[in-house]
């Protein structure tokens, strides 16, 4: 079996839209605790060569992983797809423990900021809130053993096979959703 040629080294930014980059990357920066590090700012879009002047900025989320926004102001203004529900696309970003994702949500909530959460994912804990933008954010912290993650990759290709043909949610990995031990 040969080595695959596209040789990723993970992800180098994401890149969403805002209605605000100033808002943003001030939300960003208060709320989540990102550094903002670069901006681009263009009147011509360098792929298309297109005229669309847009700023581009860009925040560090940790790790070396990069969160980027672009407002444009001659667009029409932002949306979202109304046939995907509010909760599906979403960014989610790690936290180290259970102990920072409650003070982190407390952080939120004490600038106003509407948190739902936590909620139990079976492997791992999560709360959520929305961006200015109306970007779903979710902030998650880990809390599975090494058996119960090998026992998820073991079961991943059976529940999407399964899937693929029944579009009924597959049962291997039902203990996720029970309640957690007091």
């Amino acid at each position: 079996m040969s080595e695959h040629p596209v040789k990723l080294g993970g992800i180098h930014h994401a890149a969403y839209r805002c209605r605000d980059a100033r808002e943003t990357v001030d939300w960003y920066s208060r709320m989540l605790g990102m550094t903002y590090t670069t901006a681009f700012a263009e009147d011509h879009v360098p792929s298309t060569g297109a005229y669309d002047p847009y700023m581009h900025v860009f925040l560090d989320a940790g790790n070396g992983n990069i969160l980027a926004f672009f407002e444009l102001p001659n667009q029409a203004d932002m949306g979202r797809d109304e046939n995907t529900p509010a909760w599906v696309q979403h960014l989610a970003f790690r936290v180290g423990s259970l102990d920072e994702l409650l003070a982190a949500k407390a952080h939120l909530e004490a600038e106003g900021v509407d948190v739902l959460g936590p909620t139990h994912h079976g492997i791992f804990k999560s709360i959520y809130v929305f961006d200015p933008n109306g970007h779903r954010i979710e902030l998650a912290c880990d809390i599975g053993s090494e058996d119960q993650y090998a026992e998820l990759r073991r079961v991943a290709p059976l529940m999407l096979e399964e899937w693929s043909r029944t579009k009924k949610a597959p049962r291997h990995a039902d203990w996720l959703h029970q309640p957690p031990e007091a």
